[in-house]
């Protein structure tokens, strides 16, 4: 009877101590999710943050109409691209702008020395020489020291020069600024010029976007002209950026 009462008292321990281990594993190996990979529950991985986008870098380079004399900083053309090109989904930085009101190829040149822009940049914009053409400079002086302005552009664009875009000079012939003068000889030396640009554009294969041809459109429309009478206004830059934006996405669009 005493060995029997033994073996009854181990079988009843070893069911207790089986039913523990069983309570035990189930509490330990929580059951997974039917149909989910075990990789898909791993913690953590829903919560991981998409990688930002890197802003495409901007530099303008030019004189009072890069500057955006007698308009607010946000009418200036280059910052009207820049807010089109984040409306397109590119994510394009605040453009850095060298540039002043009544700066000829030499002062350009001299700034871009002072501010020691450091590139490369995604996209690099040239827009100059009226104020050449005002001070009765040849185009023969102008176009040598345009090409040195537009090799720097390149430069400052990685040496691609697909990622430059040069502007034509705008015609202030037919601003009431230009009452009294030679309306005839400056549009016609400002057709020079850009001939001259235009050309040098073409074999260092920059892109290009003419703008003289909205500028006349003042003649007849004077809201597309500042207080001043002589530059453009927010309205014409607008106008600009309508024409630039295509180029400027097709080069922003690009892998680096």
């Amino acid at each position: 009877m005493v060995a029997i009462k033994y073996v009854g008292t181990f079988v009843v321990l070893s069911v207790l101590l089986s039913a523990c281990q069983a309570a035990a594993e189930l509490i330990a190996m929580p059951e997974e999710p039917a149909n989910v990979p075990q990789e898909t529950a791993t913690p953590g991985l829903s919560a991981q943050k998409e990688t930002p986008l890197v802003e495409k870098t901007i530099l303008a380079l030019g004189d009072s109409y890069t500057i955006g004399t007698r308009v607010t900083q946000d009418e200036r053309w280059p910052l009207q691209l820049a807010a089109a090109l984040r409306k397109e989904g590119i994510p394009a930085a605040e453009p850095l702008i060298i540039a002043q009101g009544g700066w000829t190829t030499e002062d350009l040149a001299a700034g871009i020395r002072v501010a020691n822009p450091q590139g490369p940049f995604d996209l690099v914009t040239l827009l100059i020489g009226v104020n050449d053409q005002f001070r009765s400079n040849a185009v023969e002086e102008y176009r040598p020291r345009f090409t040195e302005l537009l090799a720097q552009a390149i430069d400052f664009a990685g040496g691609d020069p697909g990622r430059v875009i040069v502007l034509s000079i705008p015609d202030w012939s037919v601003t009431p600024f230009a009452n009294g003068r030679r309306t005839t000889d400056t549009a016609s030396e400002i057709d020079a010029f850009n001939a001259a640009n235009l050309f040098e554009a073409q074999e260092a294969g920059v892109h290009y976007v003419d703008v003289t041809a909205i500028s006349r459109l003042a003649g007849d429309k004077p809201d597309l002209l500042a207080s001043d009478g002589l530059h453009p206004s927010g309205d014409m830059y607008a106008l600009w950026v309508e024409e630039l934006l295509p180029q400027a996405k097709e080069i922003l669009g690009q892998e680096r």
